[in-house]
């Protein structure tokens, strides 16, 4: 789809506070090598942060027998962000201050067969209120709450397309969410929330072409090529998980056989243990978060049964990432999300030795593969940056109002 102007002013407007935000103090002249923008532009995208209160300026620096160079810094006391974690077994909800530290946490439990729209939305709404409410900020410090679905999703109409371990078809998730939350809506998937938090703040910053592999009970790859997020023509790339892995093989939510979140998802993680050992009590039916903690705990001590469990799922995730290497020759692989910051560096280790076997030798070269630095949830990181890029839409409508008045609610999201 072809960009505007005001798309690409949007875009060139998230990159310098994205930019303000990763090398607080920094000047224009910095900004400006930093975007590969012109000075003069810029001048005017900080002055425009200026007026809304996002940034400010701290001071001055020397500049090599030149005029002192101004600096400018997030304030981070400038508006709040609130980034949404749906998973198929919780909600998470993180708010944040502009400078992305978290000022708040939220979570709700979801039990099998708890996964009808209005039952989420029930949840999403509560997690909400009680972050605003731990925070204690004001309605109109929020710019906009960030909801990451799993599944195939349309940002711009908000509409849940297809989950398929929920079997959700074009559920109309913003328009729900709107009913009981009073604040800018916007609407991704983990694949895209986990990358962008990499980028912002992870192991993908600063790199030009990055894969985060997003392990949990889904799974899938987000990808950032050429420095930037990688959509696709319908914001569906990345789906990496339902590629087929073994022909014929295991029956997977999406209707096919083989895929690879059969394999290396919690769920294939679970079926693994039952098959090497059906009486196991490393397994909790129907409980897989408890089945993975179980797990990790078990390596950490050595169980010979956890070993093997842990080095058959990594046999699997190495095959599929190997073609990942292979196919688009990444600087960074990143193992992200909950099943992979469970098993942690035992997993990690298997991983590496098992992709070593399988990609080619000068893209595997040029490949690290690590696990996610992120020290918070990276998708609710994630979502709150996608809240973000959405408010600073309203900056050409706003640069002379006050910070007392919110943005118009919006169910689209912005292009990127």
């Amino acid at each position: 789809m072809k960009r505007t102007s005001r798309d690409i002013r949007t875009a060139n407007r998230y990159e310098v506070l994205r930019q303000i935000i990763a090398e607080s103090p920094t000047s224009r002249q910095e900004l400006a090598a930093a975007t590969g923008l012109s000075l003069a532009t810029v001048a005017t995208l900080v002055g425009e942060l200026l007026d809304l209160r996002m940034i400010t300026e701290v001071g001055f620096e020397d500049s090599a027998g030149g005029r002192p160079r101004g600096l400018v810094a997030v304030d981070a006391s400038g508006g709040a962000l609130i980034g949404v974690d749906i998973a198929e077994t919780y909600v998470h909800v993180e708010l944040f201050d502009l400078a992305l530290n978290v000022l708040a946490r939220a979570d709700e439990d979801m039990r099998p067969g708890e996964s009808r729209p209005e039952q989420v939305v029930g949840h999403v709404a509560a997690a909400v209120g009680s972050v605003v409410a731990q925070a204690g900020v004001e309605a109109a410090r929020v710019l906009g709450v960030g909801v990451s679905v799993p599944g195939q999703v349309d940002r711009d109409t908000g509409v849940a397309q297809y989950a398929p371990n929920w079997d959700w078809h074009d559920v109309p998730l913003l328009g729900l969410l709107a009913e009981h939350i009073a604040h800018p809506l916007y609407l991704d998937n983990p694949l895209r929330a986990c990358t962008v938090a990499e980028l912002w703040c992870g192991a993908a910053r600063g790199r030009g072409d990055a894969v985060v592999v997003n392990l949990g009970t889904g799974v899938g790859a987000g990808l950032a090529l050429g420095g930037g997020l990688h959509r696709g023509v319908s914001n569906s790339a990345g789906e990496w998980g339902h590629t087929t892995l073994v022909l014929d093989g295991r029956l997977c939510h999406c209707g096919n056989h083989g895929c690879v979140e059969t394999y290396v998802g919690a769920p294939g993680i679970m079926r693994n243990l039952r098959e090497l050992d059906p009486h196991s009590a490393l397994l909790h039916p129907g409980d897989q978060t408890a089945t993975i903690d179980a797990l990790a705990r078990a390596v950490a001590q050595d169980d010979p049964v956890a070993l093997k469990v842990v080095r058959d799922t990594a046999r699997y995730l190495g095959a599929g990432i190997s073609d990942l290497i292979n196919l688009l020759n990444p600087e960074v692989v990143v193992l992200s999300s909950w099943v992979a910051s469970r098993l942690g560096e035992p997993l990690l280790g298997e991983v590496r030795r098992a992709v070593a076997r399988h990609a080619l030798g000068r893209p595997l070269a040029a490949t690290e593969i690590v696990l996610s630095p992120i020290p918070t949830d990276p998708v609710s990181l994630g979502a709150a940056t996608f809240a973000l890029e959405g408010a600073l839409q309203f900056v050409g409508q706003r640069t002379s109002a006050k910070r007392t008045t919110a943005p118009a609610r919006s169910r689209t999201a912005p292009p990127s």
